[in-house]
């Protein structure tokens, strides 16, 4: 993975870019003055990132791996240390499948019948490889996505969730908050 230079990332444009930022030359991205990053982010090859009018914002330390793609004229949300893994998908617009309007960026509005709805990723939510988030999803702190899943609804804080659609399967657990105090402590005093 060619990683694009502090300069290159300055260059294309988005509303803002925090330090260590780590995008790959093989990311691909629309509406760019609509994307915020912030700190200690990496984008890996072949992720999309196409912010409609709500725009798409990144916190610190994200990963967003290989393939992903977050895509959607409604806001996309991803707080600190959110974890997107390979192929999955977040969408804050989807087209209707019901049979009532036609489907298909092609036709004009009057013909289709597009949801837009924001998203929101809480802090320490990993979304499990080839999962799909749907408009209007709300996944809050620690949440775990499983792999493959479909999520449609809020998640609740430190669920595991998995399946289609996903259910809640059991808790998460909690340590991941002290040990982000112990790395927020290290980093302060210059020991991270």
């Amino acid at each position: 993975m060619a990683i694009l230079s502090r300069e290159a990332v300055e260059t294309l444009g988005f509303s803002s870019v925090g330090e260590n930022v780590q995008i790959s030359d093989r990311a691909t991205f629309y509406g760019l003055s609509r994307i915020a990053l912030a700190s200690n982010i990496r984008i890996d090859d072949f992720c999309v990132l196409s912010a409609g009018a709500g725009g798409i914002i990144i916190g610190n330390h994200v990963h967003i791996a290989v393939g992903a793609s977050l895509i959607g004229a409604g806001k996309i949300t991803l707080c600190d240390f959110a974890g997107i893994s390979s192929r999955a998908s977040i969408y804050s617009s989807n087209d209707d499948y019901s049979g009532v309007a036609m489907t298909g960026p092609t036709l004009p509005n009057e013909f289709t019948n597009v949801r837009h709805a924001d998203v929101f990723v809480g802090k320490h939510v990993v979304v499990g490889s080839g999962s799909v988030i749907l408009p209007g999803t709300t996944l809050e702190e620690g949440v775990a996505i499983g792999a493959l899943s479909l999520v449609h609804k809020r998640c609740e804080a430190f669920g595991i969730y998995a399946g289609n659609p996903a259910r809640r399967i059991k808790e998460r657990k909690r340590d991941l908050l002290e040990l982000e105090k112990r790395f927020i402590t290290s980093k302060e005093t210059g020991q991270g």
